[in-house]
């Protein structure tokens, strides 16, 4: 079965829907593969690595195409001719298509009886990710956005302390936190700016907030989760408090990056005229949706447009100018999707929910999208008594770890739960431990009970007390610690393994080396491997830091 990558024809497109390394894929899988000469020469992938590749290098790739890939929907070439009219009749392509807006190419293909997968339609689930272009994309549109800001704005991302002055950081919001804006959000970060993001739904706070960006938040209380990582359209209420905290924030930030859509929608104007002019001149804006008519009032697609010293980018072809990079990636993902469909003896399966998802056009006639699998009243009726009895037997245990996981939620660490699925509280250690170490000062004579036992037995006790308390004290401190502090932590501490080299030395001075006089080997033995160990794994840490 032969698959055809014609060149990409948008003025603007660099990308190309193959690179060599994906060609090798394709041929392994049973492919013959023809690519037209100079597709890859925009993305740094000259010809004579598809023929390296085993790729067939044509003039013509139209001419006995089974599956056609491109990145593009087709278009008109510069010969006057149109795409759609060279894909053969029965092949199948696969493309972002963008069906919503290309209605009547979508009929076309259809009247053509090509089928057409849209790759921008694969439904965003688990299975499906690594199949995912739309992720793919937005991940790399969300880093150049910020490239772009920075050739833009004209300071520094990060603070600098000179001789000549001082220069505060920059401070960047970025409005949606889906793949492109948390990729801003981290390329932002690694600039050194100040971060801050906005998004509707509430879901996304935690993954912010990993980023180092601090999470805006509006006092009406309402979550947009409108599903497949999609906001849904906002009450009005809600819309006049965001409209609020943006003109806040329009006079504090100096980069904005918007990234909000809606599927199937013109996309949602969120930063208007008078926020655009409540900004410092020199500020810019990047909007990541001007292709579906922008997000701030001002964008222009395909266009720079400076309004009362405000730069706002309406820039469409973000992933071209990464075009080495998003080709790999994109291609990536199409070689995922035909080896799911059989690969060289490829089959289009309806009840395939990722076909299903993205297949437009079939067997001559276009495509409704499916409907969302419910879960039936069964299953429902099933789960709901099952969690019921669960809820009824363990109640007692449900309700002390919920109050100990909201003490943790305010302010107590972010660990994970104990390998038993409990949380003991702290005191209740404590008071274990401390009528051990009474019980062991009883025994041995220590206070009231002096008398009774001599001074190696007392001092005994002593050293067992000051063990069982430092076990406590130092469990409370590594379990209120984020699990992200913990290596540079332990590293550290294990640095107070020190004492024990110590003890472990004084012990065997003057002593005979009998049993007492082994441990104390092992203990010098095993606290010299604790100290450098410790030290080497910090200072490897704190390598990373360093630029």
């Amino acid at each position: 079965m032969q698959v055809s990558i014609p060149r990409e024809v948008l003025p603007g497109e660099r990308r190309v829907a193959a690179t060599p390394e994906s060609v090798k894929k394709l041929i392994a899988m049973g492919f013959t593969v023809h690519v037209e000469r100079g597709a890859g020469a925009l993305a740094a992938l000259p010809d004579r690595l598809y023929e390296a590749a085993g790729a067939t290098m044509v003039d013509d790739p139209w001419k006995g195409a089974r599956v056609v890939l491109k990145v593009r929907p087709p278009a008109e070439r510069h010969d006057g001719t149109h795409e759609r009219e060279l894909i053969p009749e029965g092949a199948l392509l696969v493309s972002f298509l963008w069906p919503a807006r290309n209605a009547d190419l979508v009929a076309h293909l259809a009247s053509r009886h090509v089928d057409a997968l849209a790759i921008d339609m694969i439904p965003r689930i688990s299975r499906a990710q690594k199949m995912d272009a739309l992720s793919s994309m937005a991940n790399i549109a969300g880093y150049r956005a910020v490239i772009e800001a920075a050739h833009h704005f004209g300071s520094f991302f990060c603070g600098q302390m000179t001789a000549a002055g001082k220069v505060s950081p920059a401070k960047v919001l970025v409005i949606g936190a889906g793949v492109a804006g948390l990729a801003a959000l981290g390329t932002a970060k690694g600039l050194g700016a100040v971060v801050r993001a906005f998004d509707t739904r509430a879901a996304v706070r935690e993954q912010v907030q990993s980023m180092g960006a601090e999470f805006l938040e509006v006092t009406v209380a309402e979550d947009g989760e409108g599903g497949g990582g999609y906001a849904k359209e906002m009450s009005p209420a809600f819309i006049e408090a965001e409209m609020a905290l943006f003109r806040a924030q329009a006079r504090e930030v100096d980069i904005v990056i918007t990234t909000a859509l809606i599927p199937n929608r013109p996309a949602p104007k969120l930063w208007l005229r008078d926020m655009v002019e409540a900004m410092r001149p020199g500020s810019v804006v990047v909007d990541l949706a001007a292709e579906s008519g922008g997000n701030c009032e001002l964008t222009v697609p395909d266009e720079v447009v400076v309004h009362q010293g405000v730069t706002i980018l309406g820039r469409t072809d973000l992933t071209s100018r990464l075009a080495t990079t998003a080709s790999q990636l994109y291609a990536n993902n199409l070689v995922h999707l035909l080896t799911d469909m059989g690969g060289g003896a490829l089959t289009i399966r309806l009840d395939d929910e990722v076909v299903r998802g993205a297949l437009v056009a079939h067997e001559g006639r276009v495509l409704e999208p499916p409907p969302r699998v419910a879960v039936s009243k069964a299953e429902t009726k099933t789960d709901t008594k099952t969690v019921a009895k669960t809820e009824t037997k363990t109640d007692t245990k449900t309700e002390t770890v919920a109050k100990t996981e909201t003490k943790s939620a305010h302010g107590h660490g972010h660990g994970a739960a104990p390998a038993g699925g409990e949380r003991v509280s702290w005191m209740t250690w404590a008071a274990i431990g401390g009528l051990a170490a009474a019980w062991i000062a009883m025994r041995a004579g220590v206070g009231p009970f002096a008398h009774e036992a001599d001074a190696s037995l007392r001092l005994f006790a002593e050293r067992v007390t000051v063990f069982v308390l430092s076990c406590f004290v130092g469990w409370q401190v590594i379990w209120n610690v984020s699990p992200a502090l913990h290596t540079p932590l332990m590293s550290v501490t294990n640095a107070i393994s020190g004492i024990i080299l110590v003890g472990g030395m004084l012990h065997l001075r003057g002593a005979e080396l009998g049993a007492a006089g082994w441990l104390g080997v092992v203990a010098v033995l095993l606290a010299t491997i604790n100290v450098a160990g410790g030290f080497l794994v910090t200072r490897r840490m704190l390598a990373m830091f360093r630029k």
